[in-house]
């Protein structure tokens, strides 16, 4: 009977199979019921397309996907040192999203060259492909957990490791403790002796600026956080389902611009193609692993500085295509990164503040 980690692979290989071949089956298939129409009920059409679908997947998985998924098991070549990227994400995109994006786009194009409007994939392929990236994302966020027991990969039950601020006192130093016995002659030094959980014999001068006598402070308390009781389940934290839970808000605010391309007033124009291509260009961020420090710069480079601008020119030319807390939260988490990034570090905001 194979291991729990054999089923546990298998598993998950085959759920990123399945989301690598399925949304462009789907989205060709459309396409090819697309170009059946347009050339007037012609077959020869929709079996062809049908035909490049199966054989372009088939060579896909065969020549690129399943040679890329041996080196990353087997930690062979260059892909044993990557650590900061995910070749698999990348290999999707390439594979998957880029083609269907292009198919998406390039079938607006036809329906406008030709007059008509049949079609604007803006349920299940749409939706397919958005849920591909997904579980892409969500397989290499939790790959190295349990699917069974206690998560042992992911933090769980305990506080943030963080200090914690909880009160405010002034600190005396621990020189200004230190007695001074006054004899008739003057000071007399008396034998060293043990302080503060100190060794007998030494002595650390602790004192501190007049400035800095006044500290807050802090606690890190790393104790479980224990409820009984009914509702006990209440007080429980996993780091796998907070994972998943991250991984769709991670796609939330690209899932709102494909939306955006399948209005009819988005979709039958030329502005399909600039959103489809920072739909794409957003997408790329999944190939930074989520521990990479880049991981917050490439969100703002590469959705939310070019998902306003783009927002903006939207509701300029279509009116409220796409709701406004969309290019607010754009406009919000841009300043905010650039801010505490550059700004911040000025020697003005250096400053010593209880903020």
């Amino acid at each position: 009977m194979p291991s729990g980690k054999t089923l546990k692979l298998v598993l998950y290989e085959a759920l990123q199979l399945a989301a690598l071949a399925v949304p462009v089956f789907v989205v060709m298939e459309r396409f090819a019921g697309l170009m059946r129409d347009v050339r007037g009920r012609d077959l020869t059409a929709y079996w062809l397309v049908v035909a490049a679908s199966v054989a372009y997947v088939t060579s896909a998985a065969l020549l690129v996907w399943v040679p890329l998924k041996y080196l990353i098991l087997r930690r062979r070549g260059f892909i044993s040192e990557v650590t900061q990227w995910r070749p698999t994400a990348l290999a999707y995109l390439i594979l998957c999203t880029l083609p269907c994006f292009a198919i998406f786009a390039a079938s607006s194009k036809v329906q406008v060259d030709r007059g008509l409007r049949l079609d604007r994939f803006a349920e299940l392929p749409v939706s397919l492909v958005l849920l591909g990236l997904i579980c892409v994302d969500l397989t290499e966020r939790i790959r190295p957990c349990r699917l069974i027991g206690q998560s042992d990969s992911l933090d769980s039950d305990f506080d943030p490791p963080g200090p914690v601020l909880t009160q405010l006192e002034r600190v005396t130093t621990v020189t200004g403790q230190l007695p001074a016995d006054e004899g008739p002659k003057g000071p007399t030094q008396t034998p060293p002796q043990a302080r503060n959980g100190g060794a007998p014999g030494r002595r650390r001068d602790l004192a501190a600026p007049p400035a800095a006598a006044a500290a807050y402070l802090y606690s890190s308390p790393l104790r479980r956080r224990s409820r009984s009781g009914p509702l006990g389940f209440l007080w429980r934290r996993d780091g796998r389902s907070e994972a998943l839970a991250d991984g769709f808000l991670f796609w939330l605010d690209a899932a709102e611009m494909v939306r955006v391309a399948g209005e009819p007033a988005v979709f039958y124009s030329a502005w399909v193609f600039p959103v489809y291509a920072l739909a794409f260009l957003s997408a790329l961020r999944v190939v930074v692993a989520p521990h990479n420090p880049l991981s917050a710069s490439a969100g703002v480079a590469l959705q939310d500085v070019p998902f306003c601008v783009l927002r903006v020119a939207l509701i300029a030319a279509f009116g409220f295509v796409t709701p406004v807390l969309y290019p607010l939260k754009n406009v919000l988490v841009s300043l905010a990164f650039f801010y505490f990034t550059f700004l911040a570090r000025l020697r003005i905001f250096r400053r010593q503040s209880m903020f």
